[in-house]
């Protein structure tokens, strides 16, 4: 009706109303759209409307509304009276959506609501695949973009809604009955309640910004620092200075490419969740798969002696073009991955009001993250290189695993994964998620860097005996 009214319908008397403003014609369309049921009918609706909760899962916003009719409602198992009487009534009344006792009210958690409620009419109608994806956008796009000032609120509470949306997807992927699904996303709805309740409360406003700023900058930028510090540090140990502008290129463009994802999903497009969550995983995986390389190479050669031999002999050698390219790139991705996933998480924590706070907390962690680099290069400097070359291989095999446990995750939230949860704590800091999947890849990236080191080990030891 509203595209009829805006464009006219060619052929026929009905001429395009595009003159009319925008709401004008939105209006129109939802009075003619009434037209079609009795007063009755829209009378029966308000009741139905007021006393059934789950009416307004299934029709949460005014662009949920515009794309449901009688047939969808019936298809989704509604009886067909109940669904001409719902229809006619916020036909008539569409502002009964907008309206505070309706629940759904305008907040952060809108459209989180509207998809799910999506995938519970799916899940009902008997498509598991669309209900599964809808309730991924209910998740990337509804509320990881206020997770951050969530978090910064109330963690506890972030975390039961993380794991909660997460176990009604993975009940839609086991094809429990939908009863069991109905029940869970009336536990992901009350939750998102409590949130909204959470977020709503002004009394820790600045705080909360700015500590949110804070842990978030350095929380995403301390592993793009050891990874960046860590080459800068091997090669200036190998005395191969000359190649560190291929790394300083690597984190720079990284930030300017950050810069550039900012305008773009500020300006031009709307990044979506899915899309963030696939760069951040294959991004992380591809760092895991090549710090594990390093961290092995790098315990083989602690193992060996005379090192300043060895280093202008081979690592000399080694680092050629090739090896500068290979090294800028993994300085860019390292850096881009957390810039991407910070400048992100600091477009949906913006507000004008608490601007001052959330810039007050970006410099504070620029300047503990500055602090944390100038200690780990003056300790590098005073390590021996044996001894820096075995700590640090522990320290890159270490960080392989946690990244390969947030790559996973990260893939899991975006559905290329499936994600089978377990009886197990979540610890972000070391990429430790409560499922299988996540689990099962640290582990196995864990058991390679200790039979790599066991193999360097045992190698070692009877090249040791052949000489002697």
């Amino acid at each position: 009706m509203y595209e009829a009214i805006s464009q006219g319908i060619q052929g026929t008397a009905m001429t395009s109303f595009a003159s009319l403003p925008e709401a004008d014609r939105w209006a129109l369309a939802f009075h003619v759209g009434s037209l079609a049921h009795s007063p009755q009918a829209r009378a029966e609706g308000e009741t139905l409307w007021r006393e059934d909760p789950a009416w307004r899962q299934r029709i949460p916003t005014l662009e949920a509304l515009t794309r449901t009719s009688e047939a969808d409602l019936v298809a989704a198992g509604s009886e067909a009276a109940q669904a001409r009487a719902i229809v006619a009534y916020l036909r008539a009344h569409p502002q009964a959506l907008q309206h505070p006792a309706s629940g759904v009210a305008a907040g952060p958690f809108t459209l989180a609501r509207q998809r799910m409620a999506e995938s519970l009419s799916a899940y009902e109608a008997g498509d598991a695949v669309q209900a599964k994806t809808a309730a991924l956008s209910a998740y990337l796009d509804g509320v990881e973009p206020v997770e951050p000032t969530l978090a910064a609120r109330d963690n506890a509470l972030m975390r039961e809604l993380e794991t909660t949306m997460a176990r009604y997807r993975d009940m839609i992927g086991r094809r429990v009955p939908v009863a069991d699904a109905t029940v869970q996303a009336a536990q992901v709805t009350g939750l998102f309640d409590r949130a909204e309740g959470v977020l709503q409360d002004a009394h820790t406003d600045r705080t909360t910004a700015f500590l949110g700023s804070f842990t978030i900058l350095l929380r995403e930028g301390i592993e793009a620092l050891l990874i960046v510090i860590g080459m800068i540090a091997f090669l200036r140990k190998a005395e191969r200075r000359e190649v560190l502008p291929a790394v300083h290129a690597g984190w720079i463009g990284a930030l300017l490419a950050g810069v550039a994802t900012w305008a773009i999903a500020t300006h031009l497009v709307d990044v979506s969740g899915a899309n963030r969550e696939v760069t951040e995983g294959v991004s992380a995986l591809f760092a895991a798969a090549v710090l594990l390389s390093v961290g092995i190479w790098m315990h083989q050669k602690s193992l060996a002696g005379r090192w300043q031999q060895y280093l202008h002999a081979k690592v000399s050698a080694a680092l050629t073009r090739r090896s500068a390219v290979f090294l800028f790139l993994l300085a860019f991705v390292a850096v881009y991955r957390e810039v991407f996933e910070t400048i992100l998480f600091f477009i949906a924590m913006w507000s004008q009001e608490n601007s001052t706070a959330i810039l007050g907390g970006l410099v504070a962690g620029c300047v503990v993250l500055a602090a944390v680099a100038y200690w780990m290069l003056r300790m590098s400097k005073r390590l021996p290189i044996g001894q820096f070359f075995s700590i640090s291989s522990i320290l890159i095999a270490v960080l392989a695993v946690v990244l390969v446990g947030k790559g996973v995750a990260a893939l899991q939230e975006a559905g290329w994964i499936g994600q089978a949860l377990v009886a197990a704590p979540r610890i972000d800091w070391l990429g430790v998620y409560p499922s299988w999947q996540s689990l099962l890849a640290q582990v196995t990236v864990a058991v390679i860097a200790i039979g790599g080191f066991y193999f360097n080990a045992r190698t070692s030891r009877v090249s040791a005996r052949v000489e002697q």
